[in-house]
C-alpha cells in the first residue's frame, strides 16, 4: 500500500476514495446520496481511511465543515479554474474533497437537471471533468499527500474515472458500483468527438454502445471489480429483461461482477431517537407510534383517525416506481372512508397531476407534497401503517429498509433488493414470526390490489398479528456495518487483481 505522507491522522487498514455525484447530507436527489454519505462513515468506523470526493455544488460547499482551498488542478480544455476544496462532513470526521469548478457545478437546479427538470445540455462535459479530477486525485495528487489503495466510483457520473486510469502504471485498484442500470449516461457520437476523449475508447470494447457513447460502460469494462446494490438485482441485470442492453457484457465479466446489499444509517433512521418525528418509540412502546400517525394526518389535512389504514409513499414519480399501479388501485380502495394515503414525490408531470386530482377529489383521505423534504420523509415513515413500493424493478431500495425499522410494513413487488429484504406475510411465515411485509409477484394493478387487501385484512382483523409483523421488521438488522464489511472484501479482491495484473505485463492504455 502507498505510504506517502498523509494530511489527516491515518487510520489502519485500507485507504479508500469514494467518488459520487451526490452525498447526504451535502446534497441529495435519491438513494445514491444516502449510500455515498453513509458508506465512508461505516468504513471509517471499521478502521479504514475512507474519503469522499464529489462536485462542488454551492449547497454542498455551504455545509462543508472546516473547509479550505487545497490546490488548483490542471484540466486541459476546462472552462475556468478547477480547484480542490477540502473539509469534513457536517457531522463526522470523514474527509471530503469538493471539485470547485463554478462553470460546471455552480447552477440553480439539482445536480443533473435545470429548474424545469430538463437535463443540463453539457452533462457529458460536466461529469467528464469530474471524472478527470477524480482520476488525478486517485493517481496521487502531490498537494494532498495521500493516495488511495482503492478508488470506489459510483454510477455513470463517475464511471469514466476507471477508464481514464486504465494504463496508468501506479494507479490504485478500482471498484465500480451500479446503483441503477437504467441510467447509463448515454450521449451521441458528436458529443464523444467534442469532449476530447481518446479515440481508442470509441469501440465495442470501450465506451461505444449501439453507436452511442455510454459512460457507464467505462466503469463496467475498466474497473477491477464491478458490483450492484443487491444480490437479486445482480442476477436480474444479467438477463435480457433487466439488463438494459448490457446483460451480455455483465455476463461476460463473470466473477468480476457481484451484488452487495445496501445498508442504512441507524443513527439517522431510528424511531427511538429520531429528532424529526413527534413521538419517539421502539418495539416495547410500539403503541406510541399512533401519535405520529395523528400528527401526519394533521399535517396533510386528513381526517384524524387512529383506526384508519394510512399508507405512504416517498420517492420519484417515474414509470420504474410503479406510481401508475398505485393510481390504478387507489380509487377502489378509497371507497372505504377509513383508508388514507400520503405521498411525497416529484417527477413526471402527468403523475403529479393525477395525484393532485385524487387529493382534490378526496382531500380528507389523500395528501400530497411535491419535492423532497427530509423531515417530512421521516414523519411519513413514522406515521404510516404501511409503505407502498410497487417498483417494476428496484436495484436495492432504501425506503423499505427505513419502513422496516419504523414498524411500517412495506408492500412491495418481488424484485431486486425488495425481494432480498422483505419476508412475505404468508400463513407459515406469520406463524413462525418471520414475516416482515407483503410481496406480490407481478407489477400489475390486480396483484398490488390483492396485496393491499391482504394487508388491510390483517390490520383490521388481527391487530396483534399486525403488531407482531411490524415489530419483527423493526428487529431486522440492515445497518451499514455488514454491508461495509462486504465492500472491504470487494476492495481486497480488487487490490489482489491489480497486483496480479501488475506482476505480469503492464495494462495496455486505451489511447
Amino acid at each position: 500500500m502507498d505510504q506517502s505522507p498523509d494530511r489527516h491522522p491515518s487510520l489502519a487498514g485500507l485507504r479508500v476514495l469514494v467518488a459520487s455525484s451526490e452525498a447526504h447530507p451535502l446534497i441529495k436527489t435519491g438513494g445514491l446520496a444516502d449510500v455515498a454519505g453513509s458508506l465512508p462513515i461505516a468504513l471509517h468506523d471499521l478502521g479504514h481511511d475512507a474519503r469522499l470526493i464529489m462536485p462542488g455544488y454551492p449547497r454542498a460547499a455551504r455545509q462543508l465543515r472546516e473547509s479550505s482551498a487545497l490546490c488548483e488542478v490542471a484540466i486541459a480544455g476546462a472552462k475556468g479554474p478547477v480547484r480542490i476544496i477540502e473539509g469534513r462532513l457536517p457531522d463526522h470526521e470523514v474527509p471530503v474533497y469538493l471539485v470547485d469548478a463554478p462553470e460546471y457545478f455552480c447552477r440553480e437546479g439539482n445536480p443533473y437537471t435545470d429548474l424545469s427538470g430538463r437535463d443540463w445540455g453539457d452533462n457529458a462535459e460536466r461529469f467528464l471533468l469530474f471524472s478527470r479530477v477524480v482520476a488525478q486525485l486517485a493517481a496521487g495528487l502531490p498537494a494532498l499527500g495521500w493516495r488511495p489503495d482503492v478508488l470506489h466510483a459510483n454510477d455513470w457520473q463517475t464511471a469514466l474515472a476507471p477508464a481514464l486510469l486504465h494504463g496508468v502504471p501506479e494507479r490504485p485498484a478500482t471498484v465500480f458500483t451500479i446503483h441503477n442500470l437504467a441510467y447509463q449516461g448515454l450521449f451521441d457520437r458528436a458529443t464523444f468527438d467534442r469532449i476530447g476523449l481518446p479515440l481508442a475508447l470509441w469501440s465495442v470494447g470501450g465506451l461505444e454502445f449501439h453507436q452511442r457513447m455510454s459512460f457507464i460502460k467505462g466503469g463496467i469494462v475498466f474497473a477491477d471489480r464491478v458490483n450492484t446494490v443487491s444480490p437479486t438485482y445482480a442476477e436480474e441485470v444479467r438477463t435480457v429483461r433487466g439488463g438494459c442492453g448490457l446483460e451480455g457484457l455483465l455476463r461476460q465479466i463473470g466473477s468480476r461482477f457481484s451484488g452487495i446489499l445496501n445498508g442504512i444509517d441507524y443513527r439517522d433512521w431510528n424511531p427511538a431517537t429520531d429528532p424529526l418525528i413527534l413521538q419517539n418509540y421502539e418495539a416495547a412502546t410500539f403503541n406510541l407510534k399512533a401519535e405520529n400517525k395523528l400528527d401526519l394526518q394533521r399535517e396533510f389535512g386528513l381526517t384524524r383517525n387512529e383506526g384508519a389504514f394510512l399508507m405512504g409513499y416517498v420517492g420519484r414519480l417515474v414509470e420504474q416506481k410503479g406510481l401508475d399501479l398505485i393510481l390504478g388501485v387507489l380509487p377502489g380502495l378509497l371507497q372505504d372512508p377509513d383508508v388514507q394515503f400520503v405521498v411525497q414525490a416529484s417527477g413526471e408531470r402527468p403523475l403529479e397531476e393525477a395525484l393532485q386530482a385524487l387529493a382534490t377529489e378526496r382531500p380528507r383521505q389523500v395528501g400530497v407534497a411535491f419535492g423532497y423534504d427530509e423531515t417530512r420523509a421521516h414523519r411519513i415513515e413514522a406515521g404510516c401503517d404501511a409503505f407502498l413500493m410497487p417498483s417494476r424493478f428496484e436495484p436495492c431500495g432504501l425506503n423499505q429498509l427505513y419502513s422496516l425499522r419504523y414498524g411500517t410494513p412495506p408492500i412491495v413487488h418481488r424484485t431486486g433488493g425488495l425481494a432480498d429484504t422483505v419476508v412475505h406475510a404468508g400463513a407459515e411465515t406469520l406463524a413462525a414470526g418471520a414475516a416482515t411485509g407483503f410481496l406480490f409477484e407481478e407489477p400489475s394493478v390486480a396483484a398490488l390490489g390483492q396485496a393491499l387487501r391482504q394487508a388491510l385484512a390483517l390490520y383490521r382483523g388481527n391487530p396483534d398479528g399486525w403488531r407482531a409483523l411490524a415489530i419483527t421488521g423493526m428487529a431486522r438488522d440492515f445497518s451499514w456495518e455488514a454491508s461495509a464489511r462486504s465492500y472491504v472484501r470487494l476492495y481486497e479482491e480488487a487490490i489482489a487483481d491489480r497486483r496480479i495484473a501488475t506482476s505480469g505485463v503492464n495494462e495496455a492504455a486505451p489511447g
